[in-house]
């Protein structure tokens, strides 16, 4: 199939669109134009007629340019048309046949962390989830992911119902610390699995992006190609999302 033809000084402008939505911050002229990879005097052009269209608006005083009004409209419209489930099914579909693993994708409802989508793969060898399932918060990569991301308010009256092991509190440290969650024959003996978050663009957490199989070919370890892998895909679609990672 051939490459569609497109306008070239429409996706040279766009360079400073995408250089102003990176730093998430108005910008001087030339600082602007060196991020976009191009001379000053070229990007004025462009960014007089994004002010006219409203893309973006310069600070009367310091002279700096950030986004317009219209941008902020289209951004707006674009997370109302986002559904994080639509989204994130094809994404745990297409794991769970590369990975080899079962993937499933929790969110937070009145009982807790709860299944409400699952992919198996195409192996012999998986484990079985079902939708509707409610995760432990204390022995279960979705629960402790939800346990530590969510504000206290929320997961407190629920934390109550379980007995938390020795040592929970530093364990949902961890889990901030490195990102995801990850148990290992914690409440069924061979069992193994870990939990990555999807954030929505207020900063929320929105899904848990979850893998799950059996403890001797499941390597959930730090660095490890399944926790890159689930881990990249949760933060692709958190940035689908509008998320900015503060990072």
């Amino acid at each position: 199939m051939s490459t569609q033809r497109g306008i070239q000084s429409i996706e040279v402008g766009g360079t400073l669109l995408r250089a102003l939505a990176h730093h998430g911050r108005p910008l001087a002229l030339k600082d602007l134009a060196a991020d976009a990879g191009m001379a000053p005097a070229k990007a004025h052009p462009y960014l007089v007629s994004f002010c006219k269209l409203g893309l973006i608006e310069q600070d009367a005083a310091s002279g700096r340019y950030g986004l317009g009004p219209l941008a902020m409209q289209l951004g707006l419209i674009s997370l109302q048309q986002l559904d994080p489930l639509a989204l994130a099914t094809p994404v745990i579909e297409t794991l769970a046949a590369t990975l080899g693993h079962t993937m499933a994708l929790a969110v937070w409802g009145n009982r807790g962390a709860t299944i409400v989508r699952v992919a198996e793969p195409p192996s012999a060898v998986h484990v079985a989830m079902r939708h509707g399932t409610v995760m432990s918060l204390c022995g279960t990569a979705s629960g402790r992911l939800f346990a530590a991301l969510l504000p206290k308010a929320m997961v407190q009256p629920l934390l109550k119902l379980e007995k938390r092991p020795p040592g929970f509190e530093a364990t949902l440290l961890a889990v901030r610390d490195e990102g995801y969650s990850r148990v290992q024959d914690v409440l069924l003996p061979g069992i193994s699995a870990l939990a990555a978050p999807v954030f929505d663009g207020r900063g929320a957490l929105a899904l848990g992006l979850t893998a799950i199989g059996p403890t001797p070919i499941f390597d959930g370890r730090p660095g490890g190609e399944l926790a890159r892998s689930v881990c990249g895909a949760a933060a692709e679609l958190s940035r689908r999302l509008g998320f900015r990672s503060p990072a």
